[in-house]
C-alpha cells in the first residue's frame, strides 16, 4: 500500500506529519527520518486497527490545484 505524506516544518524545530487519506492519522519528530518513521508505525496501528473492528478504510479522493500567483 502506497500512502501520500504530507511534512510539515514547525516554527519551534522538528516537523508534524500526517496522511491525508487516514484521518486523524498524525505523527511528528525532530527530523524528517524519525518523523517518517513514526508515521509509518502510526499507518500501521491505525490500519490494524480499523481492520481488528471490521471498518473499511475510508476512500479519500485528492486532486491537485494549479494557481497563478
Amino acid at each position: 500500500m502506497r500512502l501520500r505524506v504530507i511534512l510539515e516544518p514547525q516554527e519551534e524545530g522538528g516537523y508534524t506529519v500526517y496522511i491525508p487519506s487516514l484521518p486523524g492519522c498524525v505523527s511528528q519528530g525532530e527530523t524528517v527520518e524519525e518523523a517518517m518513521q513514526n508515521i509509518k508505525e502510526a499507518a500501521e496501528l491505525y490500519i490494524e486497527s480499523i481492520k481488528s473492528r471490521a471498518l473499511p478504510l475510508v476512500k479519500i479522493e485528492e486532486r491537485e490545484l494549479e494557481l497563478t500567483v
